[in-house]
């Protein structure tokens, strides 16, 4: 009997175009977002690749860290998960994701870019799940932009703060928590390697995060702690109908790409997975990508 499973990539999960797609705004909520994404809810099948493991995952609610949330919780993680307060439905259908695979929920609803976020969080998760092993630096911003000289300041701040600020002092607080064999994994993007000019500031943001995994990875090898990053692609996520592109934009989504379509979050989640697991104990300062087939070259 032929028990082989095969698929097509250039059609898995891709059934049709996507619709032409108002902007939705920041943050963006799944249940806005047509079609729905798929976070692997009726395809991840864990096989307790991370059993026992304490998990603390940033922008954790929806998107790529919904998928890493569920993808821990089968493989037998427990989760944290940091969002911002108006991102609440969203982390409370993360938190049944979690908890309908058997595991323990925290749900921290904070915005990282203020004074003391970071720390708090990290404190409540060492707290509410008795340590941490991982920690997934996740959370994101962009906004498509017009042209450069229009850009203002104040956006820039919230960008940088959010994609870079936020990840630096994530990972201060959490360091002193995390025992030899724990690992750091941030969430880096293609925009890195092929910056686009409506995403300038965003890119610019994604290429210090492999300067920083690198770096990080280099400091933090002699306590025994990885640090590595996944590269994705044009992803499915409520990050894109939210982004401001104009709404021809939205429907060729991820087109460009060899695959011909987009990536959806549960096609990242086993990057994620291997990057924590015992099977990446010599895998540190390295970038996944999960991009499709575009080329990455670095940032």
């Amino acid at each position: 009997m032929d028990d082989k499973v095969q698929n097509d990539p250039r059609s898995k999960h891709y059934d049709d175009d996507l619709p032409k797609h108002g902007d939705i705004g920041q943050p963006g909520l799944t249940s806005e977002t047509t079609p729905t994404p798929d976070h692997g809810e009726s395809s991840y099948v864990g096989a307790g690749r991370l059993k026992g493991k304490r998990t603390l995952i940033t922008g954790g609610d929806s998107g790529i860290g919904r998928a890493v949330a569920l993808a821990y919780a089968r493989e037998g993680a427990d989760v944290a998960i940091v969002y911002l307060p108006e991102e609440q439905e969203d982390a409370e259908a993360c938190a049944d994701l979690i908890h309908d695979a058997g595991q323990r929920s925290a749900l921290y609803p904070r915005d990282l870019t203020e004074d003391g976020a970071a720390e708090d969080v990290v404190k409540s998760a060492v707290q509410d799940l008795g340590g941490l092993d991982v920690v997934v630096l996740n959370a994101a911003y962009q906004r498509a932009r017009t042209d450069f000289e229009d850009t203002p300041i104040s956006e820039l701040e919230t960008v940088f703060g959010t994609n870079l600020v936020s990840h630096v002092a994530v990972a201060q607080a959490a360091v002193p928590h995390l025992a030899p064999g724990s690992s750091i994994i941030t969430t880096t993007s293609i925009q890195a390697a092929s910056p686009a000019p409506p995403l300038f500031d965003y890119a610019m943001t994604k290429a210090a995060q492999v300067a920083f995994t690198e770096v990080l990875a280099t400091e933090l090898g002699e306590k025994g702690i990885r640090v590595n990053a996944v590269a994705p692609g044009p992803i499915w996520t409520p990050l894109i109908p939210a982004t401001g592109f104009p709404e021809d934009k939205v429907q060729e989504f991820g087109q460009d790409t060899p695959m011909g379509r987009p990536g959806q979050p549960a096609e990242l989640a086993g990057a994620y997975v291997y990057l924590a697991s015992e099977q990446a104990s010599y895998t540190s300062g390295a970038v996944i990508p999960v991009t499709g087939g575009k080329p990455f070259t670095g940032g």
